[in-house]
């Protein structure tokens, strides 16, 4: 087999690696048995290993890294959303349960990616640029501290309603996970911050000019700006518990909107990236 067959297996493989830790951790939900917890996080390690590996072929094979087509952006997200997750998880041992809400969002954008053309397609020499790899990269890391902070307020919002009892005495407090969904948005929101700035400057040096006010742009700007609100409603207008997770939901399916539907169906000089 070539190498562009085993990395389209192995990427097959991480996902079911994926679905079976969701399958763990639904079960550790629907029928609070706290021990499932264990195997729903240790499933996630070969999962990652088999979809680094994949990713590392693939990026062997184009010259480039995964940020050229939906394939590789798509698998590339649900990585970072993964790992980032799994290093929660072993920090911070009573946010496991948050993997009911993060892994299947996340093998679900994996999914999605490979049922998508998985041809590789070459990054044109005139826009090869360290800004670029920043851009992509601190994208990534935003998309998946979002994905971790929406994971947090569900628990939140799941704490609430079942206090103490079963799975849910092992989480920790309302006040606890409140915090924490904040600090998660404080990463993704400078980490989107750099996406801007980073993107700002690679298209001047690709199309001459820092902001073109195309519908990728406008968007990133308006999820940068309801994060942005979301934060300053925390400080100065003490939005807490669950005011604050719903509006952490608005903000997180609007991201959506951003990163996983804009991109893909808009006329704009990206398009060509996620085609």
């Amino acid at each position: 087999m070539s190498a562009f067959t085993y990395q389209v297996i192995f990427n097959w493989i991480a996902v079911l690696f994926y679905i079976a830790s969701t399958i763990f951790f639904a079960y550790a939900t629907s029928f609070r048995k706290i021990e499932a917890l264990k195997p729903a996080v240790a499933l996630l390690v070969p999962g990652l290993v088999f979809h680094i590996v994949a990713l590392a072929i693939r990026w062997h094979i184009a010259g480039h890294g995964p940020y050229m087509a939906r394939y590789e952006i798509l698998s590339s997200i649900a990585w970072v959303t993964i790992f980032m997750f799994l290093l929660v998880a072993l920090r911070y041992p009573g946010l496991r349960l948050g993997g009911v809400i993060i892994v299947p969002i996340a093998f679900l954008i994996a999914v999605v990616g490979l049922f998508i053309d998985p041809q590789i397609r070459r990054l044109p020499p005139s826009l090869r640029s360290i800004w670029l790899v920043i851009h992509i990269a601190f994208n990534k890391l935003a998309a998946g501290a979002i994905i971790v902070a929406f994971g947090t307020s569900v628990l939140y919002l799941l704490k609430e309603k079942h206090g103490d009892k079963g799975v849910y005495a092992n989480v920790p407090s309302l006040q606890v996970l409140d915090a924490y969904s904040h600090k998660f948005i404080g990463f993704g929101f400078i980490f989107w911050s750099i996406t801007i700035a980073a993107g700002a400057i690679w298209a001047n040096e690709a199309w001459g000019r820092y902001w073109g006010w195309d519908p990728i742009e406008t968007w990133a700007l308006i999820t940068w700006l309801l994060y942005g609100f979301y934060l300053h409603s925390r400080y100065f207008l003490h939005w807490q518990g669950r005011r604050a997770a719903y509006l952490m939901a608005i903000c997180f399916i609007l991201s959506l909107f951003t990163i996983f539907f804009i991109p893909f169906v808009a006329e704009s000089l990206h398009t060509e990236y996620f085609r």
